[in-house]
């Protein structure tokens, strides 16, 4: 029993969020180790025939298949349900793995779905492209105004689906607001909470059903796996979202399970850190630039939102140039930060959203979301902000700005 105290619920409902970071979920062997093992295997062997009958059955506990279930990805399923205040979660192979996943695990063809218009770029291709192709209905609205959500929902509309803080127009929702009108019309609110984490916003606090990741980001942090995470209620882990991911396969690698449980542990440290950071960075642009989209400063037009929301804005956040030549002429001008799409690395990293991540997205959508010719996004990271600073503002003054 002491070496499973990381999944005893009756002893982690006192631990705090850094505590649970480190040790939530944890199961350990018969050896004790005290860091998670790495358990790679496809399969497990029974003692009968007739275990192997049970276990499949659901008449007994244990594992079958590495796709259905694994050691140390239970254990970070178990320590991200902990963090984020939710019965359950089930992790998979990549964020937009769990994306897909949860919705069209809930969706079928006659329904609808209301999703905010800012969103990552292959969320949008969700809405726009995949979803009505399997007849299911969807409109786009502007999500930071939570009438617009009750305006579009229909009889028929199952999902509210958005972001926040959106990428990577930074547009903040008001979850209570929006998921209130969700459950008033008995709509599921499914959150992407991959910019912010458990660790500086928890959704479900403020009435969401569901929350999805991309563990890529922020949990992993150091930008060396992928992964995805969705969490809920135990019913509709287990009844809803379970049964499609069984049969369909988007599952989690023991190894990369394993790294996103040691990101993790520093995760509380890391977030905060870096929206220190940010601050400073995002401080130093502001009046120098274009356009400033950053909710931790005052002159976002949702900065209050964002404060009673969140704990802190994270790392990241986006600023707007003249134009695409402006754009990619400052990207080739930093020395130190990094060009690059991903983001919640310890690394700064910048990209062109409507050249990379939105290359995808149609020129109307581009339009209709704020993803300007001239935006860039910026991932501030873990060196120190004086020298991501004195970076930028060469960039900047190679560029006439």
């Amino acid at each position: 029993m002491k070496r499973r105290t990381g999944q005893d619920r009756s002893i982690t409902a006192d631990w705090r969020p850094a505590t649970l970071a480190v040790r939530g979920g944890t199961a350990r062997s018969e050896f004790g180790e005290t860091s998670e093992a790495l358990f790679l295997t496809s399969g497990y062997s029974y003692d009968c025939a007739g275990d192997a009958a049970a276990r499949f059955a659901g008449e007994q506990q244990g594992m079958t298949y590495s796709r259905l279930q694994n050691p140390t990805v239970e254990m970070l399923e178990h320590r991200i349900a902990l963090l984020e205040g939710a019965e359950a979660c089930r992790t998979m192979a990549t964020g937009m793995a769990a994306m897909t996943a949860v919705l069209l695990c809930q969706l079928q063809q006659g329904d609808h779905v209301v999703a905010g218009r800012a969103a990552f770029g292959s969320c949008r291709w969700l809405v726009d492209t995949l979803l009505p192709k399997f007849g299911i209905a969807t409109t786009t609205i502007d999500a930071r105004d939570p009438q617009a959500f009750a305006d579009a929902a229909r009889a028929e509309t199952k999902v509210f689906f958005f972001e926040t803080p959106a990428n990577p127009t930074m547009d903040v929702v008001d979850l209570k607001a929006v998921c209130d009108i969700a459950r008033e019309r008995g709509i599921r609110s499914v959150v992407d909470n991959a910019f912010a984490t458990p660790a500086l916003q928890r959704p479900m606090e403020f009435g969401a059903d569901v929350t999805a990741y991309s563990a890529t980001k922020m949990m992993d942090g150091q930008g060396r796996v992928l992964a995805g995470a969705v969490c809920g209620s135990e019913d509709f882990v287990t009844n809803t979202l379970l049964p499609f991911t069984r049969n369909t396969g988007p599952t989690l690698s023991a190894f990369n399970a394993w790294v996103v449980l040691k990101g993790l542990e520093t995760l509380d440290l890391r977030i905060r850190r870096q929206s220190e950071n940010a601050l400073a960075v995002g401080r130093f642009l502001e009046g120098r630039v274009k356009r400033m989209l950053h909710p931790g400063l005052p002159s976002h037009p949702q900065h209050d939102l964002a404060m009673r929301q969140m704990d802190a804005c994270g790392p990241i956040f986006a600023f707007e140039v003249e134009d695409r030549v402006q754009a990619h002429a400052l990207l080739d001008a930093l020395a130190l930060v990094d060009i690059s799409n991903n983001i919640g690395d310890s690394r700064s990293l910048m990209t062109h959203p409507a050249s990379t991540t939105h290359y995808g997205v149609s020129a109307e959508a581009r339009g209709e979301m704020g993803v300007t010719e001239g935006l860039l996004r910026l991932n501030v990271g873990l060196e120190d902000p004086a020298d991501v600073i004195e970076d930028l503002d060469q960039a900047l003054r190679q560029v006439g700005l």
